[in-house]
């Protein structure tokens, strides 16, 4: 499987890249800046220097051109509004035309766990622009034709990955603590979403659990 990570070296994808690599899956990852260019080859992924934020959709479709799969694990990191928006909801929304233009059916979005219209962020909020960013980028996947999977982790630790999760049904609130799980365990859910036939077209929302991974996600 060829797969397209964007936003190669953000603290998800960081797992992600290699383990796709060791599963023998040829991954690109597009980075933003020459001085990533090593670090993203170092991982295990042909490096593509692409800076999403400013890119057009057709930039990007000659990126994702030949791809089975993509998986958008960029971010704007917060702090400024406006590239919040620029990065997290349009340049993300931009991503999927382009996967839809060349052709690739498959596009997993990393989100987060409270990413619902009744997140309840208050607008006053310094997260709520993160919050409605990446909420109207999900809608935006949800109403494509691809076959797409939003994974709604609960917040990211840096603790070592345990291989197991436990999802938030459908309709539930988020757990207290807001589903602590580690970026290693969100980076093992990206890739088996892949080859799971049964995430797609799903809002998988998850925590730290007791579930093996392949199984929380076959029983969706």
């Amino acid at each position: 499987m060829k797969v397209v990570v964007i936003g190669a070296l953000g603290k998800v994808a960081r797992h992600l890249v290699p383990l796709l690599a060791d599963a023998g899956d040829e991954v690109v990852g597009i980075v933003r800046r020459p001085e990533q260019i090593d670090r993203v080859a170092d991982l295990g992924a042909d490096p593509v220097l692409l800076d999403v934020e400013n890119a057009s959709a057709q930039d990007v479709e000659t990126v994702l051109h030949g791809a089975d799969a993509v998986v958008w694990s960029a971010g704007a990191g917060g702090g400024n509004p406006a590239r919040t928006y620029a990065v997290d909801r349009d340049a993300a929304i931009r991503s999927m035309d382009a996967a839809q233009a060349a052709g690739v059916r498959r596009y997993v979005m990393v989100s987060w766990i409270g990413s619902t219209p009744d997140h309840g962020v208050p607008e006053d909020s310094s997260f709520f622009p993160y919050a409605d960013a990446k909420l109207a980028a999900d809608d935006h996947l949800r109403g494509t034709d691809l076959d797409w999977t939003v994974l709604g982790p609960g917040t990211l630790t840096d603790d070592p990955a345990t291989g197991r999760i436990g999802l938030v049904p459908e309709g539930e609130t988020v757990p207290r603590g807001g589903g602590r799980v580690p970026r290693a365990d969100v980076a093992q859910v990206a890739a088996q979403a892949l080859r799971e036939p049964a995430t797609v077209g799903r809002f998988v929302r998850f925590g730290s659990g007791d579930i093996l991974i392949a199984e929380a996600l076959r029983s969706l």
